[in-house]
């Protein structure tokens, strides 16, 4: 399957360039700090995702666990800590 020349794409469609020339401007024109800092910012950022959604998670499962002794147990609804 031949593949399609790529398109040039206005800069709010593919950020790229503006990402690149932005850690570039902050690490003085220094290619090799720009590109460190934008690995620790990538990983710093995966990092707060995978945190989150372990908390979400937790939530989640703190509410199955309170449902369900609710079902099993007339009144242990009104004997479940607060959130």
């Amino acid at each position: 399957m031949p593949r399609e020349a790529p398109v040039d794409r206005p800069d709010h469609a593919c950020p790229v360039e503006a990402i690149t020339a932005a850690y570039l401007g902050f690490a003085g024109g220094d290619a090799r700090l720009a590109l460190r800092c934008a690995v620790a910012d990538a990983l710093s950022d995966l990092l707060d995702a995978e945190r989150r959604t372990r908390e979400r998670s937790r939530l989640i499962s703190r509410g199955y666990v309170r449902g369900a002794l609710a079902e099993a147990e007339p009144g242990a609804e009104s004997r479940a800590p607060p959130n």
